[in-house]
Parts: structure tokens; sequence; C-alpha cells
């Protein structure tokens, strides 16, 4: 069950550092609860996550969930470049995540 709150919570991070680009320097409402509910939630399913998980593994996965995440949507939602180098290097972040999960 940890891992899969590690997971959720890993979309939670995704969520609030693309919110974060929504809510234009929280001048935005709604853009802005919607981040604060998502930092809060992805919180709070790391601290589940971390009852039975060790630290340097869960940390290093829910940011890597959070980096990679971020880079997709960053391509997808806001037509940032989908150069080689970049797509290896997020890829070699993610085999990293794949990586701890099994060796955690």
């Amino acid at each position: 069950m940890s891992w899969l709150y590690l997971f959720f919570a890993g979309l939670g991070e995704v969520g609030w550092a693309i919110g974060l680009k929504y809510t234009e320097g929280f001048s935005k409402l709604m853009p802005s609860i919607l981040t604060v509910a998502s930092m809060a939630a992805s919180m709070i399913l790391l601290s589940l996550a971390l009852k039975e998980l060790p630290i340097g593994s869960a940390y290093a996965v829910w940011t890597g969930i959070g980096i990679v995440g971020t880079f997709v949507l960053g391509i997808v939602l806001f037509g940032e470049p989908a150069t080689l180098r970049r797509c290896i290097f997020a890829a070699m972040i993610f085999c990293g995540i794949i990586g701890l999960r099994f060796t955690a």
C-alpha cells in the first residue's frame, strides 16, 4: 500500500508543479486553491508512504515522478521543447525511479 500512496503523492506533486504555472503568482483564485490542495494531498500521501518506506528511496521516487510527469506535461500543455537530449535525461530519471522501486 505504501508504494501506491507514494505513486499518488508523486502525481500530486505533478499537479501542484503544473498548477503553479496556472496560478500566475497566486493571483488567480481557483488555480491557487487547486494548487494548494494538490500540495497538501501530495504531502499527506508522502507521509503515509514514509511509515513503511525508507526516506531516501521514497523521496527520490516522489520527486522523480514529479520531475518526469512535469516534464511530459510541460511538453504537452506548454509546448516546451522535446529535444532528444531532454528526453534521454528524463528517461534516465524514469529508469532511476523503476530501479529504486525494485531495490527499496
